[in-house]
């Protein structure tokens, strides 16, 4: 006999609880390949999925790095598959810049606490609790649903999606899915963003070359600090280029802006200047969506106090827009460096093109659709993602990719953007339940 299925308020209760253990975990990533431990977490998710009757694959590349895969497998191998992507690691934190435990798992006033709560264990236990209750109440889909439980986004996938998808690809192969980040309110308060394309990712080591001497006589040495400095003036003030698309005009669109402002914004040659005349997050925003972006996050260098030092290390987050490979980007690098282009080696550490999804797919109609049984004022509108996803993977090989989600409209946009990997990171309960109940209807209209 089939179990009846659980309720909402139930299964929100199972997503807090889970999203709880998640944090606890304490699963950080900090770019190093032995840090992430994010076994930790596939043990859970796995013990979880398992009391469904659900067999779990596990799939470990190097040391703790472990996902998992759960399958619900369909009835006829010729339908299309949905697959629930959802990373299991989370950003390091300085605890001294919060006010509660960010490990703590703590629910306060309607909202979880801790790292990872917003990016992205609120959508991984969500996803994982609407999986399990569609395996314990006999749900049969005619294509397969998968549940992908991923180590290491968060420092780019070698060892979690890229490795799985070059070497694993039956496990997760797919032909529609759902992951971070999106279903979040637009400034017009009816239309919800769903991420449909993402910028490149094309970070870059600097090595930034000096002649070592006595820190006793610095007169006319050649520093690489000093250098290195200079280096980080020229990337960090460098203008670039506005460039404009479809996804720019959505985001006009949806803007609770002056007609004046979104008029200088939807020129090009007045587009920067508009940008100062903005809130700062909403400014920070509308740059990332229009420029390829440098970021100068990771300096390393020197070896005494005494010794002028002869290297310094540089590490450029570069983020691109649709059309710019690495090879542009080494081409604007040595632009910027000018003269000191001799003195610095660059290398790559990341590279990947910008990708994008059609949203003429029956995975965008129930989107649409189940959005809007909740809010019918609530229109689908597509956005650019600035930030990387492992989604990224997935568009290559010819998935349709979507960051989604639904997200209560109680939540200011601004003020949730502070917290992706930002101090006092949170989640409230009700859009736990909104992304619950979404991924459950979902399942539904794709696969079954």
């Amino acid at each position: 006999m089939t179990p009846l299925p659980a309720s909402l308020d139930t299964l929100t209760n199972h997503t807090i609880e889970l999203l709880q253990q998640l944090i606890r975990n304490r699963c950080v990533n900090d770019g190093n390949p032995d840090s992430g431990e994010e076994r930790r977490n596939a043990d859970l998710l796995q013990s979880y999925l398992e009391g469904a009757g659900l067999d779990v694959e596990r799939l470990t590349p190097h040391g703790d790095r472990t996902s998992i895969v759960a399958r619900i497998e369909g009835t006829d191998p010729n339908a299309p598959k949905l697959c629930m992507m959802a990373h299991t690691d989370v950003v390091p934190v300085n605890p001294a810049g919060w006010t509660r435990d960010p490990f703590g798992g703590e629910l306060i006033d309607g909202e979880v606490w801790g790292r990872g709560a917003l990016d992205m264990l609120c959508l991984t236990s969500s996803m994982a609790v609407a999986f399990k209750e569609l395996a314990a109440s006999g749900f049969r889909p005619k294509g397969d649903l998968i549940y992908f439980g991923v180590a290491d986004e968060e420092a780019g996938g070698a060892h979690g999606a890229e490795w799985i998808v070059d070497h694993h690809w039956d496990a997760v192969k797919c032909d529609y899915m759902v992951t971070e980040m999106g279903g979040f309110w637009a400034g017009d308060g009816r239309s919800v963003m769903i991420s449909t394309a993402e910028k490149g990712v094309e970070w870059r080591r600097l090595t930034i070359a000096g002649t070592p001497s006595h820190g006793s006589m610095p007169y006319g040495t050649d520093n690489a600090v000093v250098t290195a400095a200079e280096v980080i003036r020229r990337i960090s003030t460098h203008v670039g280029t506005a460039r404009t698309g479809a996804l720019w005009d959505a985001l006009l669109r949806t803007s609770n802006l002056s007609a004046d402002l979104l008029a200088m914004l939807a020129d090009p040659a007045r587009l920067d200047d508009a940008l100062a005349q903005l809130p700062p997050m909403v400014a920070r925003r509308f740059h990332a969506c229009s420029h390829t972006t440098m970021s100068c996050n990771v300096v390393n260098g020197g070896q005494k106090t005494n010794i002028v030092p002869d290297s310094v290390l540089l590490d450029v987050d570069v983020r691109t827009l649709p059309g710019v490979d690495g090879d542009d980007v080494d081409q604007l690098l040595h632009e910027i460096l000018g003269e000191l282009a001799p003195r610095v080696t660059i290398s790559r550490l990341q590279n990947g093109m910008a990708t994008e999804s059609s949203t003429d797919s029956p995975l965008w109609g129930s989107l649409a659709g189940r959005i809007s049984s909740m809010y019918p004022q609530a229109e689908l509108t597509p956005a650019l993602m600035v930030g990387g996803t492992d989604g990224r993977f997935f568009r290559e090989k010819g998935t349709v990719v979507y960051g989604a989600g639904l997200f209560s409209p109680s939540v200011d946009r601004a003020a949730i953007a502070n917290r992706f990997h930002g101090n006092d990171e949170r989640i409230d309960v009700e859009s736990l339940r909104l992304c619950t109940d979404l991924w459950l209807g979902l399942a539904r209209d794709v696969v079954g």
